[in-house]
């Protein structure tokens, strides 16, 4: 008499239980960062708070691997929040040494669009006071998008490739630093500024976060606002950091992908370039001002970068 015994039931395959690790991870993460943003609000304020976020994500991402390897974040990425700190709380004394620019970047606008300051216009045309249009929901999505992009893609790239995340980090690193110094010694005002002292001649609201309301989020917003109110430098406004963050994150792909890309990576870009111009963050010069900034960081960085990996030439006595 034969006993047919069942075959012994086979392992998961690892990639397949990896998937579904990885799976389970982001969505509890992603559960756990949205109740954040609802009753917290975006964490904008304190870089340790958004790394820390960040690095829940990795351990979210590759919860297979052991502590001592989830530790290795710590290791990068501690320091860079730290200098990120200083950089804010530094920021905030930018405008203490000299007066604040202000009919300069008017000039430069009305100049570029024949006697007309595109903020003033916009909003004549698109505002509505006591009213959130569509549209300002995306502006405040896109807005805050600056606080969550660079950092996002930053850690995707330490995921993949501490390398090319190295290369990132040097030109986001060099970029800010840049910004920082033309603060202290160029302070300028920004559109709503301007108004609310006179110097338009027209009313500018500052709307980048009315959107939040309208979609519920009211702790986005008031997380915000707050940061613009008491952890912000009024008169950073040249050069704009929102715009070049955005177009630097773009910039770095563009020479690995394909170009029919190009149109849809350069359109962040230009829709942060809308926000901030419509909610009266920033004038349109202080945009292309932010640009040039982030093509003088790419040549200066990648010329560093060449210089350091070029191997010594040896004299003709050092040659065995």
């Amino acid at each position: 008499m034969t006993t047919l015994i069942p075959p012994p039931e086979l392992d998961q395959p690892p990639a397949v239980d990896r998937r579904r690790r990885r799976i389970i991870g982001m969505v509890v993460w992603a559960l756990a960062f949205a109740v954040g943003t609802y009753f917290i609000g975006v964490p904008t304020s304190d870089p340790l708070i958004a790394f820390g976020w960040l690095w829940l994500a990795t351990i979210a991402w590759r919860s297979d691997l052991p502590w001592k390897q989830h530790l290795l974040f710590l290791r990068d990425w501690l320091p860079i929040a730290l200098l990120l700190v200083v950089y804010n709380v530094s920021r905030g004394y930018a405008d203490d040494l000299f007066a604040p620019h202000i009919t300069a970047m008017i000039d430069a606008d009305k100049a570029m669009f024949g006697g007309h300051v595109p903020t003033v216009w916009l909003q004549q045309h698109l505002y509505h006071p006591g009213q959130v249009q569509w549209w300002e929901v995306a502006v405040s999505l896109v807005y805050v998008s600056h606080f969550l992009t660079v950092p996002t893609v930053a850690v995707i790239l330490w995921l993949r490739s501490r390398e090319q995340w190295a290369r990132y980090m040097r030109r986001w690193f060099t970029l800010s630093v840049a910004g920082l110094i033309t603060y202290f010694l160029y302070p300028a005002a920004p559109p709503w500024w301007a108004a609310l002292h006179g110097y338009l001649g027209d009313p500018v609201a500052r709307i980048s976060t009315a959107g939040w309301n309208a979609i519920g989020l009211h702790g986005a917003g008031n997380t915000l606002n707050a940061l613009q109110v008491e952890a912000s430098n009024p008169v950073a406004a040249m050069p704009s950091l929102h715009t070049a963050y955005a177009m630097m994150a773009v910039a770095f792909f563009l020479p690995v992908v394909g170009k029919r890309w190009w149109p849809l990576l350069l359109a962040y870009p230009l829709a942060m370039t809308f926000t901030l111009v419509y909610s009266g963050e920033h004038y349109v010069i202080d945009v292309l001002v932010g640009w040039i900034y982030v093509a003088v960081t790419f040549l200066l960085v990648g010329l560093a970068e060449r210089l350091w990996s070029k191997p010594a030439v040896k004299t003709e006595g050092e040659v065995g």
